[in-house]
């Protein structure tokens, strides 16, 4: 198994000598893009660090929001080392470096993430169909132990990819990742793929599943209310921002990764491995945009977040001396 896989990543890598990349799309356009990313959701992701460290963690909702909040504090800061080494302005060590450390860390906290989005559509899916009952589940202790189990899971998983590099690095070496890495190396590098895999499509038929019952249960309750007909077209929007943000930001990656993973161990037509390639680093920019989609999240479902955040006070004030809570709907979707 570890020849087979050691075989494969140099097939990879011959093939790219053979198929040379067109590298502007990831040496000009992409790292001015991650650099609009980076500054925007370092910006947002602060702010919000600021309310929540305010509010305390006394509800399973909160607790979710504020371990995502760190998913994406900690994806963030890993931006500038992909933005200057794929951008060739830093020394080739850099390279290294990513391969090694940031984008192992870029993409455990990624899938932390994904992880925590899934747990917070589960956490509306309780409150919608057990709104008064009581469950551990529904516990504060509960989530802080899943978050906890959910660290440790990515990080044991990820852990291997630093240290089961042997290769040395050069020059020439850095410039494909798997060159680095030893045999086993190569073959848990392979199964964490098929393991993030795994967790990605597992958290999207769950949420789709927790997301038919709320629609249900949503659309019901609009049915009683007709006469607030905006009021409940706003709240049909906040209900599905969870799935939307989880969908543009992760679905593009991990559709793409299939097709592109397969181009890479098999031979393809050049063109054909360039647009893969191109494909796959858009959907890659995709993902990392979550880390500026996720404050919507918090605007738009987390009262107490709105009520702490200085330039949400005003907005929260003129809706509050118009709008009352009219109906059970509005305390899921608003926690």
């Amino acid at each position: 198994m570890l020849e087979t896989a050691n075989a494969t990543a140099m097939q990879g890598f011959n093939k790219s000598e053979r198929c040379p990349r067109d590298t502007r799309m990831t040496q000009l356009v992409f790292p001015a893009l991650y650099t609009v990313v980076f500054f925007t959701g370092l910006l947002l992701n602060t702010v919000a660090l600021w309310v929540f460290v305010h509010i305390p963690s006394n509800s399973t909702f909160i607790v979710y929001l504020k371990n995502t909040l760190v998913a994406d504090l900690v994806m963030t800061l890993m931006l500038p080392f992909k933005i200057l080494s794929d951008s060739h302005l830093g020394p080739w060590q850099l390279r290294g470096f990513v391969c090694t450390f940031s984008s192992v860390i870029f993409y455990e906290t990624m899938y932390v993430g994904i992880i925590m989005l899934g747990l917070i559509a589960f956490d509306r899916f309780l409150k919608i169909i057990r709104p008064f009952g009581k469950c551990f589940a529904k516990k504060p202790a509960f989530a802080k132990l899943v978050s906890i189990l959910v660290w440790l899971l990515m990080f044991f998983i990820s852990l291997p990819n630093m240290l089961l590099n042997s290769k040395e690095a050069t020059p020439s070496s850095v410039k494909k990742c798997a060159s680095l890495k030893s045999p086993l190396g190569l073959v848990w590098h392979q199964m964490v793929s098929h393991a993030c895999q795994f967790i990605f499509w597992t958290v999207f038929v769950l949420m789709l599943l927790f997301y038919v019952v709320i629609t249900k249960k949503v659309y019901n309750s609009y049915r009683k209310f007709t006469g607030k007909e905006d009021r409940h077209r706003r709240l049909e929007m906040k209900v599905f921002i969870v799935i939307a943000v989880f969908f543009v930001c992760f679905a593009p990656f991990h559709f793409i990764r299939i097709p592109y993973t397969y181009s890479q161990t098999t031979k393809t037509d050049c063109w054909l491995a360039n647009q893969l390639f191109v494909a796959k680093e858009t959907a890659l920019f995709l993902a990392a945009t979550n880390i500026c989609m996720d404050p919507l999240i918090y605007i738009l479902l987390c009262k107490k977040f709105t009520e702490r955040a200085p330039c949400m006070r005003g907005r929260r004030m003129a809706v509050s001396s118009q709008e009352q809570p009219s109906s059970h709907t509005d305390n899921i979707i608003l926690a």
